[in-house]
């Protein structure tokens, strides 16, 4: 497993990036990634065109898209970019938008990079390391604050093992596990988080529901598998529920199992209160 910090060097940030659009902002963080030799040219197309094909999906946070297409040919190395923005722009997102934050992942499958996505949606669901990130002052600060080291003036920075403990409902009322009757059974059920090509949202929002599922008690009950759109069609007879974006949900249609719409995967308040209306508890 690749860590963030190796996955995303410093050379890869950039800082106060004016564009024009939300095609300039994920071309400045394609070019990143090819000025680091992760990608070519051509992937950068790729991942406008997979957000003109399936929409805005990638804006996974209030403020924050993860740009990203499927592995190909022309992902050279899996590598990520960093763009913080100058200015907000809008990328059609319903609750979203505008975005002043575009992480970028190219990734050569779906495994590599799985550990630097938990860590990342870990950082970013921490309002405090969040903050630092918005605030860090060059790309070797932001870095540290990534890296979870100590920053400039001495203090500790927030890391994925330090992130604060959440407050509010999902730490509260703890519900009984879905087969209480069978305490010792493994995976009795499954959850599918879905996103256009199963490498990047996806995982994202599979990080966040584990950690829920880890609160609760539940994670030897319910196992969650990020995955695209074409195989959580097939999978979907597997699984209890299916949770993405509006978007990939549209896309989704009717598969005969629920499918739940989460508008923040950084956010464990709304993913415990969309496992509860899962489980009606």
């Amino acid at each position: 497993m690749e860590d963030l910090k190796d996955l995303l060097p410093v050379e890869a940030v950039r800082l106060d990036v004016r564009v024009a659009d939300w095609r300039e902002a994920i071309g400045a963080a394609g070019r990143l990634m090819v000025e680091t030799g992760a990608t070519t040219d051509e992937y950068t197309g790729e991942m406008v065109a997979n957000v003109e094909e399936n929409g805005p999906y990638i804006v996974i946070a209030p403020g924050v898209a993860f740009a990203h297409s499927r592995p190909s040919p022309a992902v050279l190395r899996t590598g990520m970019s960093w763009v913080r923005l100058a200015g907000p722009v809008e990328f059609g997102h319903e609750s979203n938008d505008p975005v002043t934050l575009v992480v970028a992942l190219a990734a050569q499958d779906s495994a590599a990079h799985t550990s630097a996505m938990g860590s990342l949606a870990r950082l970013l669901g921490d309002p405090v390391t969040a903050a630092a990130l918005a605030e860090a002052p060059t790309p070797e600060a932001l870095h540290a604050v990534l890296a979870g080291e100590r920053a400039e003036n001495g203090s500790e920075t927030t890391g994925p093992a330090a992130a604060a403990e959440p407050s509010g409902p999902e730490v509260s009322a703890t519900p009984e596990p879905p087969t209480a009757s069978a305490p010792r059974a493994v995976s009795l059920h499954k959850i599918l988080t879905v996103c256009g090509n199963g490498v990047g949202t996806s995982l994202f929002l599979k990080n966040t529901l584990e950690q829920v599922l880890d609160r609760w008690g539940w994670s030897r009950f319910v196992t969650v598998e990020a995955t695209d759109t074409i195989s959580a069609k097939g999978k979907a007879s597997e699984a209890v529920a299916l949770l993405t974006s509006r978007e990939i949900a549209r896309t989704l249609g009717d598969v005969g199992r629920p499918v739940k719409v989460v508008q923040d995967f950084t956010s464990t308040a709304e993913v415990d209160a969309v496992l509860r209306d899962t489980y009606d508890v």
